[in-house]
C-alpha cells in the first residue's frame, strides 16, 4: 500500500483551494533574523527535534487530541531540553494544522520551529513564514528536481532554514545537489511506512561535515537515541516515541538525562 501518492493529491488540492481564498502578499523575511542553525556542537549530544503529532496514517492514534494539546505538548520538550520543535501541519493525516504551528511557535519562542508539511508549492512557504516557523521540511519524494531547488531559495529569500529530506541513496544524491545546509535521512518509506533503520544509518554516514546531518523517525527509547548519538547525525527528530508518553517532555528530559543532556 502506498500512503504517499493520497497524501499528495489531497495536498494539491488543499493548495488549490488556499490559492483561491488566500491574497499571498510578496515574501517577507520571517521576523527574528537568520534562520537557526542545528550543526552538532564538538563534543556535544545531537540536537533533538521534538515532534508534536498526533496521529499517523499507519499507525492510527498516538495521543488523544484536545484543544491547547499541542501547545501543552511543546511547552513541556521545550522544558525538557528539545533543540527544536517539529509540529505536524496536516490535518486529516496527522492531526494538527498551520494554526496549530502558530500557536506553539508563540509559546515556545526563541526554540526553533519547523513546519512539517507536505510542502509542493510557494504559497506554503509563505503561510509557513505567517505562522512563526523558522525551518520548512522539504520531501525530495514529492518534488521534481526543478521544483526542490526553487523551494529552497525560497526558503532562503524567507528567512527559512529547509530541511531536505531523503529516505534513498538516489534522493540523497538530489538533496545535495541543492544548497540546503539541513539534509535529514528518513528511516521510514513514505510510500509505505514501513521502518529500516540500519538503512537510514548508512545513508547518514554519507552526509558530507559541511552539512547538517538529521537523522528522523524511529527513535523509541534513551538506546535508541544513545545510538543516534554515536552517529554522524548532528540532530535527531523524535515524534512517536515522546507523544506515546503520559508526558512527553518528561521522558525527553530523562532520555536526555541519561545522555548526559
Amino acid at each position: 500500500m502506498s500512503y504517499l501518492g493520497p497524501i499528495l493529491a489531497r495536498k494539491r488540492r488543499e493548495i488549490a483551494r488556499r490559492a483561491r481564498h488566500l491574497a499571498v502578499a510578496e515574501p517577507g523575511l520571517r521576523r527574528g533574523g537568520a534562520p537557526p542553525d542545528l550543526a552538532r556542537p564538538a563534543g556535544a549530544r545531537p540536537r533533538v527535534i521534538a515532534e508534536v503529532k498526533f496521529r499517523s496514517p499507519s499507525a492510527g492514534a498516538i495521543r488523544p487530541w484536545a484543544p491547547g494539546e499541542a501547545v501543552r505538548v511543546a511547552r513541556g520538550y521545550a522544558a525538557g531540553g528539545a533543540d527544536a520543535i517539529s509540529v505536524l501541519c496536516d490535518g486529516p493525516g496527522f492531526g494538527g494544522s498551520p494554526l496549530a504551528l502558530r500557536r506553539v511557535a508563540r509559546a515556545v519562542a526563541p526554540v526553533p520551529v519547523l513546519f512539517k508539511e507536505f510542502v509542493l508549492d510557494a504559497l506554503q512557504l509563505d503561510l509557513a513564514v505567517r505562522c512563526g516557523a523558522s525551518l520548512v521540511l522539504l520531501l525530495v519524494n514529492a518534488l521534481d528536481d526543478a521544483t526542490l531547488r526553487d523551494l529552497v531559495r525560497g526558503c532562503a529569500a524567507r528567512g527559512l532554514a529547509p530541511l531536505v529530506e531523503a529516505a534513498s541513496e538516489q534522493e540523497l544524491e538530489r538533496a545535495l545537489a541543492t544548497d540546503a545546509r539541513h539534509v535529514g535521512i528518513n528511516a521510514r518509506d513514505l510510500r509505505t511506512f514501513a521502518l529500516d533503520p540500519r538503512r537510514a544509518a548508512a545513508l547518514v554516514e554519507k552526509i558530507p561535515k559541511d552539512r547538517v546531518a538529521v537523522y528522523m523517525s524511529g527513535v523509541q527509547s534513551a538506546d535508541e537515541l544513545r545510538a543516534a548519538a554515536a552517529s554522524r547525525a548532528d540532530a535527531v527528530l523524535v515524534g512517536s516515541g515522546l507523544m506515546a508518553a503520559p508526558d512527553p517532555g518528561a521522558r525527553l528530559a530523562a532520555w536526555l538525562e541519561e545522555l548526559g543532556r
